[in-house]
């Protein structure tokens, strides 16, 4: 399956959104609202629950399910409020000695001049910022589209898991297009996912993910259990470092991005 039919799965129609992994996952989420600044976006939503009795920070972008949510919730887009929702949640959960668990499918932040008003950039570089000395493990799982920093805000993390069809993008490709090609045509979109690697099994490939999540839609009940599993195991392993020990692996774990060389028949090589 090429990149550009793994982006049209990741933003198919029906696929399961944040909130679904949430009543799912965790047993009494109670969900939290409200930045303390400015007002409660819900593009991400954020609260408390437990995973298999242990009590956990829930973060997840929500699209919305129909007309009506999906344009409540910005198409999962969120605003500065959101990512100051997240980050006071985070905060909280690091008081609490909390793991954090947050659910990626944006296709990017909100690109309004409202949103820009509010100061969207520095929300998220203060989310980003913030994320990277949080002295409590944080787990992401991109579960559908990872579109550039707005979704970076939420996947600065101890680990990063993927669902196989998912795509994480630094741009998207209508944009890469836009800006190589001067034209965002279906051609120039797919020419764009192929070059920017994408997939999940890019993301495995660079080592930008640890772990790739098999889906199974038609058993989504079956496939979350699973996806529990290895969360429990994933919080666990994580759990038993100390807080400089966090700390440090999540600094490892970016600072060995970018090391990657591309050779001439267009292979890419890690270097040693």
């Amino acid at each position: 399956m090429n990149s550009y039919v793994k982006l049209k799965t990741a933003r198919k129609n029906g696929r399961p959104t944040g909130g679904a992994y949430v009543n799912e996952i965790f047993e009494f989420p109670i969900e939290l609202h409200g930045d303390r600044r400015y007002g409660d976006d819900l593009a991400i939503m954020g609260g408390v629950g437990f995973l298999d009795g242990r009590p956990v920070t829930f973060l997840a972008m929500e699209k919305g399910t129909d007309l009506e949510s999906r344009l409540a919730r910005n198409f999962g887009c969120p605003k500065p409020e959101g990512y100051r929702k997240a980050l006071r949640l985070m905060k909280q959960a690091e008081k609490f000695h909390r793991p954090v668990i947050c659910f990626v499918d944006t296709l990017g932040a909100y690109p309004g001049a409202d949103a820009e008003e509010r100061g969207q950039g520095q929300a998220i570089a203060e989310s980003i910022m913030e994320m990277m000395g949080l002295r409590t493990p944080v787990i992401s799982v991109v579960i559908g589209e990872g579109g550039s920093g707005g979704a970076l805000a939420l996947a600065s993390a101890n680990k990063v898991m993927i669902l196989e069809n998912a795509v994480y993008s630094v741009i998207s490709p209508e944009g890469c297009a836009s800006i190589l090609w001067k034209e965002s045509s279906q051609e120039n979109v797919a020419k764009a996912a192929e070059c920017l690697h994408i997939t999940a099994q890019d993301m495995k490939e660079f080592e930008v993910a640890e772990e790739i999540i098999p889906e199974d839609f038609d058993n989504f009940s079956k496939m979350c259990a699973g996806m529990k599993e290895t969360l429990i195991e994933a919080v666990d392993e994580l759990s038993a470092l100390s807080e400089e020990e966090v700390l440090n692996q999540r600094y490892q774990r970016f600072r060995k991005f970018g090391i990657f060389e591309e050779k001439r028949n267009g292979i890419f090589k890690k270097n040693k």
